[in-house]
């Protein structure tokens, strides 16, 4: 065997190694992050609120209570999260929204929203529904074809 040989074979043998690892690091993630999941479910309560503002900020410029952010992972002190300001009752405070459903939180609207502690699990509007479902933003072809057809007359039938 030459060295060439032994040099891919030790390399796949580190990548097969790594592979396996990850699987194993994923799965016990997985199985946390799913009990995580079952715990907020569990302590989840409807609130009602008025939501002032949302934005994406990182966790030192969102407004948080300090005793979250310092048991924030170093890390994770640099990304940015969904934040929402929201007045419920009397407070107006800073919840952290769930990636899923930032999009649907509607702004300067009153909503019911599944919260967990700080964390906004769901978000339902009170008045007027259909505001809540945001537009779809439409791509480069689909603008196009649109300008073509107000362009030859065709008006859009809705």
């Amino acid at each position: 065997m030459n060295t060439a040989t032994i040099v891919l074979l030790v390399i796949l043998a580190i990548l097969i190694v790594a592979v396996i690892a990850l699987y194993f690091v994923g799965k016990k993630a997985q199985k946390k992050q799913n009990e995580q999941q079952e715990m907020m479910e569990a302590t989840k309560q409807t609130v009602s609120m008025l939501i002032i503002d949302k934005k994406r900020m990182k966790i030192k410029d969102s407004g948080l209570p300090q005793s979250v952010i310092s048991q924030t992972p170093k890390l994770m002190r640099s990304s940015k999260l969904p934040i929402v300001k929201a007045k419920v009752g009397p407070q107006i405070l800073s919840l952290v929204c769930d990636e899923k459903i930032f999009d649907k939180v509607p702004v300067k609207k009153e909503v019911k929203a599944s919260v967990s502690g700080i964390y906004i699990l769901d978000v339902k509007g009170i008045r007027n529904t259909k505001s809540n479902e945001p537009e779809k933003k439409k791509n480069a072809f689909q603008r196009a074809w649109a300008v073509a057809k107000q362009k030859a007359g065709v008006t859009q039938v809705k």
